[in-house]
């Protein structure tokens, strides 16, 4: 957010009817479920009922050299920013600032998703390298925002990593236990 409100969205940023047009395009299933605004781990859990498979949460970070990372794992992880940082020879880690994820993701905090990679076209070293849980990609659907916070979609893991790859955002799968605090 900036002194004077929310960070304007890139124009050529996607919404979600873009994102299910990608979707459809590369012939990927996946089922929309509608609710209110979501904008922690807690509220989403209240909401979401019998929601099937894995639920997630994401964590758009920067490195003290500017590599940017997304993060996407289990919600029930507590990821230990230090133990991450070594996990993945980064330079010291910290949370990206809300501009910078609405300049290069098209996400406003609290959308953030791996979909948004769909917004990141930079061509130079600044792309967001994506990161998956290993764990979470063992279960048969996986549920992100479909880049805004009042809807859930359903997928199996093979489709985000399809959909990930078709963006030009090939993830890297680790398992984050390591990098996980009790």
């Amino acid at each position: 957010m900036t002194a004077s409100g929310p960070a304007p969205r890139p124009e050529q940023a996607a919404d979600a009817e873009t994102l299910y047009e990608r979707f459809n395009s590369l012939e990927i299933a996946f089922t929309t479920h509608l609710h209110d605004a979501v904008f922690t781990v807690e509220e989403a859990r209240a909401l979401r009922g019998d929601l099937p498979g894995a639920h997630c949460k994401n964590l758009f970070l920067k490195d003290k050299k500017g590599a940017l990372y997304l993060i996407v794992c289990l919600e029930e992880r507590r990821i230990d920013m230090k133990a991450l940082s070594m996990l993945l020879g980064a330079a010291r880690l910290s949370f990206g600032r809300p501009e910078l994820l609405v300049e290069r993701l098209g996400v406003e905090p609290g959308s953030v998703t791996p979909f948004a990679v769909i917004n990141d076209v930079a061509t130079d070293d600044a792309a967001v390298s994506v990161v998956l849980d290993a764990d979470m990609m063992q279960a048969p659907l996986v549920n992100y925002h479909p880049l805004v916070n009042t809807a859930t979609v359903a997928m199996a893991p093979s489709d985000l990593i399809r959909f990930l790859d078709a963006c030009r955002h090939t993830p890297a799968i680790i398992d984050l236990a390591p990098a996980t605090r009790p």
